[in-house]
């Protein structure tokens, strides 16, 4: 299993010759986030499926998921389907997952379970529907968190070989349904992975805010593995640069 962090959610997952890509973020501008660090994600082959964990425009991005083959199936929490399919183009195959449903794609399972976060497009929006986590299991299994906070049931969610797990947000604090890196930390020891990678962190920023809060865009994925060698030292975690990949041997 190979894994690339692009930045904020969007992890490329290949194992058994089949690519699943979560919660793509494929530009440089999202409303009033742009990527400050790491490079446009460049995919050297278009993913079997895509993940969407939620609703929210930074996990589902629907330019990015438009700008897909029509070949990609798209795994969405349940609720989620006529949404997204509406809007990305006919001909499109949509999974819907409720946690504990699973499906198949390629030679890899990938199984929805529970996530501690809003699952509405938007405040407002009456479009709504559940929020995922998934696990991803081929010759190695990876936990994608997705966006959560904490929850007591995240102990059912191991054994896994690798946590993609959030640790931050795409500002200068946090609200509820969150895992900051102390609380990612936490999870580290509930599910008990052998490898944890930091995502959801340092990559997309608001739009004249640079100088806002500067540390909480660049120390949350040494501060997670600080935290993590204290409450869960059974795993190793791996800091990576958006871009950055790493392998499951």
């Amino acid at each position: 299993m190979d894994v690339t962090w692009w930045g904020h959610a969007t992890c490329a997952v290949r194992d058994r010759g089949t690519t699943i890509l979560t919660d793509p973020v494929l530009r440089n501008r999202l409303a009033h986030l742009h990527r400050r660090r790491g490079p446009r994600p460049v995919l050297a082959e278009a993913p079997d499926a895509v993940v969407i964990s939620h609703l929210h425009g930074d996990h589902c991005d629907l330019p990015s998921l438009r700008m897909l083959p029509v070949t990609t199936t798209l795994i969405v929490p349940k609720g989620a389907g006529g949404f997204v399919g509406a809007r990305t183009g006919g001909g499109r195959r949509v999974v819907e997952l409720a946690p504990g449903d699973e499906t198949s794609v390629g030679e890899l399972t990938v199984r929805a379970v529970p996530a501690s976060h809003d699952g509405g497009r938007t405040p407002k929006s009456r479009v709504r529907a559940i929020a995922v986590g998934y696990v991803i299991s081929g010759s190695r299994s990876a936990w994608f968190g997705g966006d959560t906070g904490l929850f007591d049931e995240m102990k059912d969610i191991g054994p896994v070989d690798l946590a993609l797990v959030p640790v931050w947000g795409w500002g200068w604090t946090l609200g509820p349904g969150h895992l900051d890196p102390a609380g990612a930390a936490e999870a580290m020891r509930l599910v008990g992975p052998a490898r944890a990678v930091p995502i959801h962190w340092g990559t997309l920023w608001p739009v004249g805010c640079g100088r806002v809060r500067p540390d909480r865009f660049v120390r949350p994925g040494d501060e997670f593995a600080a935290f993590t060698a204290t409450a869960a030292p059974r795993t190793a975690v791996d800091v990576l640069a958006p871009g950055g990949s790493m392998s499951l041997a």
